[in-house]
């Protein structure tokens, strides 16, 4: 069913399979560029139904952020016609986004005070918007109408108008937002009524031949805030008013629920389809559902059975262009850091099992000749690099020392709430198997081994290995993380994880030893603890866990010394924002500090006439991503 067309109104669809507007960053200068062309154009190709563009501003003073489409500047339509024009050419339809971020914004680019229903300042930007007028109003939606009718010029099929994670016409709607007394503010059909001449105004701007559609936040997630029954009744009344196709959902906002929009690893598959589902009961029009869906089969059933209409998948199209044909090689594992992490930083999109995310456009070079390639190691880089190699016509040999391959992330999908790890571990060796790599586990290579092997090439992917920090000395309470995942070590009894990393490493340890009877407390030197999980939406998640488990969190702490004895380790604690210096004890310390590149092999070899080259952590330690995208470079280089 999910691959069967349907009609969004005057829009007839190949298929149910929705690549839903996400930010990019690709812009520049508010432009949209050659990356978005072959960004979208890719998943077309792999056999969505519906492409729609990330959001475009409807109006030149909101720039929430720097790299947004500015929809308003006239000078878009160049890039506009040559995005549709290349994903038509590939059997989709092609949707633009248009949004005004209100009070979900800064005036840091602008030099504008941000706009909003009422003077209430987000919780993330921290700015006091000033009120709109009813003059204001009507030039806002004269302003999404006029965009509109610059998409349909730009040979877009539809356009979506975005009351959900980050809008202003959310905000409308919400009442933590929306404090209005006039006719735009109080009841719901009050607020509703410029979603609603928003609709109404782009529905007379683009015409009957245009699809003209809505995304909704079904649940802000707030006290207080916008809840399902009312959403509900907001897609109904905007259905009876007659002036949209379809109704998109969402579920939290892109500031304070933002974890509920694009959730990690620990959160299942089809976990906001509660939304689309109540909204579907009640209006006449197809609906979308969305929910970390990574493969056709969980998509296929929300379908199947009466959820919604057509199924938003983001993530994994990101991961696997292909996904809608049918054909999958890769599969998001919703780790969010190519993604979510990357746009949050300002940077363009990518993703961690797929390299070419966001760098389609780059055209690889073929293989002069077939080379002889030794990868040694059998992490995510050593496995990335002969796939890549091999699939190009290389013949590769890849030798692990363990007898298995996977290194770090193998390790890693073994701590709680990570099991999705080691798909990426499976999908590379299978890359590996496709392409004819010729794999041994249990083989230490030597730079004797290497000669012996007379490669033409040799890819050194050897990994880290931990470091112990000065002050631990020689006591064998002192322990790495990798040594309580690897069952090296048991800790027990009180146990402080030592964490100077801020990500996954530090806390997933301290939950499984919390889940195994310890006392755990989490030590950090950051402001906050686990500070990394921030960029990938899971610190909240986290944080919860952590409390209900009886993990104690300690911050702004760095341990300058240590001593030990059979009544366990007495440390020297800094708080370091102050200057006090404390001695706690504890029977076991576990340290989640920065690893050491395991270059031996690459000392040996460099000077000695092999060809050589360094890819992953021996390089130096990072985290998968760098690995897979350097193992990736490296076997599309060999010549």
């Amino acid at each position: 069913m999910i691959h069967s067309p349907l009609r969004l109104g005057p829009v007839r669809l190949r298929n149910r399979i929705v690549f839903a507007a996400h930010l990019t960053n690709f812009a520049v200068e508010g432009l949209p560029t050659e990356r978005h062309i072959a960004y979208y154009a890719e998943r077309a190709a792999g056999g969505a139904g519906l492409v729609i563009t990330e959001e475009h501003s409807v109006h030149p003073a909101d720039r929430p952020y720097e790299k947004v489409i500015r929809g308003s500047d006239p000078a878009v339509l160049p890039a506009y016609r040559r995005l549709t024009a290349a994903v038509h050419e590939r059997g989709a339809a092609v949707f633009a986004q248009l949004n005004h971020n209100g009070g979900q914004s800064s005036g840091m680019y602008s030099r504008q005070p941000v706009a909003a229903p009422s003077p209430v300042a987000d919780p993330m930007f921290r700015e006091v918007p000033y009120e709109l007028s009813p003059a204001g109003i009507a030039e806002l939606v004269a302003t999404y109408a006029e965009v509109a009718a610059r998409c349909v010029e730009g040979g877009f099929d539809g356009v979506e108008i975005q009351c959900s994670q980050a809008s202003l016409l959310r905000q409308f709607l919400s009442p933590l937002t929306n404090l209005r007394t006039d006719g735009y503010g109080g009841p719901l059909t009050h607020r509703v009524r410029i979603v609603a001449e928003v609709a109404a105004a782009v529905r007379a701007a683009v015409g009957p031949d245009r699809a003209v559609g809505v995304r909704l936040c079904g649940d802000e997630g707030l006290p207080g805030g916008v809840a399902l029954a009312e959403a509900v009744e907001t897609a109904r009344l905007l259905d009876r008013a007659g002036n949209i196709d379809y109704v998109n959902t969402t579920i939290g906002v892109a500031t304070a629920t933002l974890r509920m929009v694009e959730p990690p690893m620990s959160v299942p598959a089809g976990y906001a389809l509660p939304v689309a589902s109540a909204i579907r009961q009640a209006v006449r029009i197809p609906v979308v559902g969305v929910g970390r869906f990574t493969d056709l089969d969980a998509a296929g059933r929300a379908i199947a059975d009466g959820h919604c209409d057509l199924v938003g998948i983001v993530r994994g199209q990101i991961a696997e262009p292909a996904l809608a044909g049918g054909k999958p090689t890769r599969r998001c594992v919703a780790c969010n850091q190519e993604c979510a992490g990357r746009v949050g930083l300002n940077r363009s999109l990518g993703c961690v099992v797929n390299p070419l995310a966001g760098r389609e456009g780059i055209v690889l070079a073929a293989p002069v000749t077939s080379r002889n390639v030794l990868v040694i190691g059998g992490g995510p880089a050593g496995l990335q690099a002969a796939a890549a190699a091999a699939e190009r016509g290389h013949r590769v040999v890849l030798i692990e020392k363990e007898r298995w391959t996977g290194g770090q992330l193998a390790l890693a999908a073994t701590a709680p709430g990570r099991a999705e790890l080691a798909e990426i571990t499976r999908m590379l060796q299978e890359a590996c198997d496709r392409s004819g790599v010729e794999v041994r586990t249990g083989v230490v290579a030597s730079s004797y081994f290497i000669r012996r092997e007379r490669p033409d090439v040799v890819m050194l992917a050897t990994g880290s290995r931990p470091s112990r920090p000065g002050w631990a000395g020689t006591h064998p309470g002192v322990v790495d993380v990798r040594d309580v995942l690897d069952g090296t070590a048991k800790p027990a009894g009180s146990v402080l994880v030592y964490d100077e990393l801020g990500f996954h490493q530090g806390s997933s340890v301290a939950e499984l030893l919390a889940a195994r009877g310890c006392a755990v407390e989490l030590m950090t030197p950051a402001m906050v603890v686990a500070q990394d999980l921030g960029l990938t939406l899971d610190v909240e998640l986290f944080h919860r866990r952590a409390f209900a488990a009886g993990i104690r969190f300690r911050t702004d702490r760095v341990i300058v010394g240590s001593s030990g004895g059979p009544a366990g380790i007495m440390l020297d604690v800094l708080h370091h924002t102050v200057g006090s210096t404390a001695r706690v004890r504890h029977d076991w310390v576990v340290c989640a500090v920065p690893p050491e590149p395991a270059d031996e092999l690459w000392h040996e070899l460099r000077d000695s006439g092999v060809p050589v080259r360094r890819v992953g952590d021996c390089v130096a330690p990072r985290r998968a991503d760098a690995a897979i995208r350097e193992g990736f470079a490296a076997g599309t280089a060999v010549r």
